[in-house]
């Protein structure tokens, strides 16, 4: 009976616990076989602990290359839907327009719509404009799709700011510029910060869209993609691992900063 009550009473964290392992359970697998030796050319079985792929990750070719370009894309289009995402939230939380609620709607349809639409839809769109396939194609897609989500997490947040603040720095003398510089942004920061965060990972992430849209460029999940029909290097868990563990690091460090920040306050 103490057992069934402990149970009822933890069953909730349990609950928890077991889904957060379920989840990251393809991580581990992928972290464990970066330590594999395959004796073939696929890394699906455990052969022998070996740490070459660790010290040359770029073994294979082409594996960073492709890294690197789905690093600049990211990056560029993470800049790119983070400014734009911005301005579209306070825009559309701040301001009153026609079609203002038809652009809400508007700004869900990428989110929704499934990417093979998208993909083919943009395709067909750079086709007759006389497109190159390539950098910029890719770059303009994921600029638009990873738009949404950017909008949508800063308008959650602009949306839960008080007015008040504002108007009291304005009370206090301060200009337009002060005031959005030294109130607005900084409290819109949290929500401009995780847009970009999941601008960056769907950008990088992406294959469907990229596939449609890149010609002969060749990003690392579409690497990936191509090395699993020939072979399974061991370099793609290691890198896979590596930017795991900077996404965890990256979390980590904005929890000790905002406990930090709640200490002050307090």
């Amino acid at each position: 009976m103490a057992f069934v009550r402990w149970l009822k009473r933890h069953l909730v964290v349990i609950a928890g616990l077991l889904t957060l392992g379920y989840l990251l359970l393809p991580n581990v697998v992928v972290t464990v076989f970066s330590f594999n030796n395959p004796k073939g050319r696929f890394n699906y079985e455990w052969q022998q602990f070996s740490t070459d792929a660790w010290t040359d990750p770029c073994g294979v070719a082409d594996l960073c290359g492709s890294l690197s370009l789905s690093l600049q894309i990211a990056g560029w289009a993470t800049l790119g839907a983070t400014v734009l995402g911005t301005l579209i939230a306070f825009a559309l939380v701040r301001y009153r327009f026609r079609a203002r609620g038809a652009v809400n709607s508007l700004i869900f349809l990428p989110m929704a719509m499934p990417e093979v639409v998208m993909a083919a839809s943009l395709l067909t769109l750079f086709l007759n404009l006389g497109a190159e396939l390539g950098f910029w194609t890719i770059l303009i897609a994921h600029i638009m799709f990873c738009l949404s989500f950017v909008v949508t997490a800063v308008k959650a947040r602009v949306m839960s700011m008080d007015p008040r603040l504002e108007q009291a720095a304005q009370d206090l003398y301060a200009g337009p510029v002060q005031t959005f510089l030294r109130v607005t942004l900084p409290i819109a920061a949290p929500g401009i910060a995780a847009g970009a965060l999941l601008a960056f990972a769907l950008s990088f992430d992406d294959f469907i869209i990229t596939n449609f849209n890149s010609g002969s460029t060749v990003t690392f999940p579409m690497f990936v993609w191509g090395s699993a029909q020939r072979g399974t290097p061991v370099q793609i868990n290691v890198i896979g691992t590596a930017m795991f563990i900077v996404a965890v690091l990256f979390v980590l460090a904005g929890m000790v900063i905002g406990n930090r920040r709640n200490r002050q306050k307090a």
